[in-house]
């Protein structure tokens, strides 16, 4: 069902900033960046094969956490979760492809027990 953890999402206060030192510091490379509704800015950043994910928002509120796990059957794992009654929190849409293999994929995110938001890609 579940592969790997895709990414971890960070909530900055400045964009620009994190990214350089999470480039700087810790050696991750920035590799696609994209703004989404809401004035959200988000930017991706590589080590290895692992991703960090940077959101920002315009007017400057930091806003929760989120782990995303990669899928590999997305609409059977959806279906399985609804059906447990774990909560939904945005239903199954497309996503930007931060890479070719990701081309069609959608996400979804659902609620973890304490309010953390578990977003699906696949």
């Amino acid at each position: 069902m579940f592969k790997r953890i895709d990414h971890v999402a960070i909530h900055v206060s400045d964009l620009d900033c994190s990214i350089k030192f999470y480039e700087r510091h810790f050696g991750f490379k920035h590799y696609f960046q994209h703004a989404a509704s809401g004035g959200l800015q988000i930017a991706y950043l590589k080590l290895s094969d692992t991703v960090l994910e940077l959101t920002h928002h315009s007017d400057g509120a930091m806003k929760g956490f989120h782990f995303c796990l990669e899928t590999d059957n997305f609409d059977d794992t959806v279906t399985q979760l609804q059906n447990d009654g774990v909560t939904l929190v945005r239903a199954p849409h497309d996503t930007a492809a931060r890479e070719p293999r990701e081309n069609g994929w959608r996400r979804v995110v659902f609620a973890g027990p304490d309010g953390e938001q578990i977003e699906l890609r696949g």
